[in-house]
Parts: structure tokens; C-alpha cells; sequence
């Protein structure tokens, strides 16, 4: 996760679009094992089948930097470059919105992307998720789009 989390490329999106190094990397995950402890859902590493290599994530979070629109679930996803465009991230969703549906119980989504991260969008639109709300970051000010699903249609 430290190299995914260290190129730039990926991270472009991501807050305010720093690479972490692996400290920054090694933080995270002691708040996403938190966030799991808290919530009893969260994020899941996101393997190739065929190697076991770790391609990236996806999964649940609580999206605490976006106040407006808890107390919404967020499903989102990170890759590292290499497998992006190859339907990863979107085949990843499915299956984590069948979990919190059948498996949380959960009855809707929201999922957040800074405009101008059009792949991301593509995503959300590919997985059955509509326009809800254009927004900005309040502390960092940037362009939000915020997706939505309703669960149980």
C-alpha cells in the first residue's frame, strides 16, 4: 500500500493530492483498522486473483471531512496505477455494495470525487450511482461531486 500511497499519480485525487511515504501509509491503515473496530465495516485490500498481488482497495467509511452529508456511508476505491482501466475498481464496488446491502443491511450509498476525476465518476456511474450534490471540501476547498444509490430499489 506504501508504493500505491507514494505515486503521485494516484494520489492526485485523494484530499490534497500528496504522495504519503510510508509513515503517512502506516498512519492510514491504523485509522482504517480503527474505523473497522468502531464501525464493524470498512476498507478491504483489493488482490489479483491469479498472484495475490495487492492491486489496491475499496470499501465502506464514514466520510467524517464531509459533515454535510453524514451520517451517509461512503463506498470508494484506490488502485495503483498499473491496474487501472482494467474494470478492477468497478467489479471491487459491485461486490461491496452487494455486502452492504445483504450483509449490513444498508439502504444507501454516497460516494465522493474531486471534479476532474473523471475515472472515478465512470465508476460510480458504471456500479448504478446518480449526480446528488456538487459541494467543496470545507478545509480544503476543492470541487466535490457527491454520488448516490439507493439500496433497496
Amino acid at each position: 500500500m506504501a508504493a500505491i500511497n507514494a505515486d503521485p499519480e494516484v494520489m492526485r485525487w485523494i484530499r490534497d493530492g500528496r504522495p504519503l511515504d510510508r509513515d503517512g501509509t502506516a498512519e492510514r491503515l491504523a485509522t482504517w483498522r480503527r474505523h473497522w473496530d468502531e464501525h464493524g465495516f470498512g476498507l478491504f485490500a483489493l488482490t489479483l486473483r491469479d498472484t495475490g498481488e495487492l492491486a489496491g482497495f475499496t470499501g465502506l467509511a464514514v466520510p467524517t471531512f464531509l459533515p454535510e452529508i453524514l451520517p451517509n456511508v461512503e463506498i470508494g476505491w484506490r488502485l495503483a496505477r498499473r491496474h487501472w482501466g482494467r474494470g478492477l475498481a468497478t467489479e471491487a464496488a459491485r461486490a461491496v455494495l452487494a455486502h452492504a446491502r445483504d450483509d449490513l443491511g444498508m439502504k444507501h450509498l454516497v460516494s465522493i470525487h474531486q471534479v476532474g476525476n473523471e475515472a472515478s465518476a465512470r465508476v460510480m456511474l458504471k456500479i448504478g450511482m446518480h449526480l446528488d450534490r456538487e459541494t467543496s471540501d470545507p478545509t480544503l476547498g476543492t470541487l466535490l461531486r457527491v454520488y448516490a444509490i439507493d439500496l433497496t430499489e
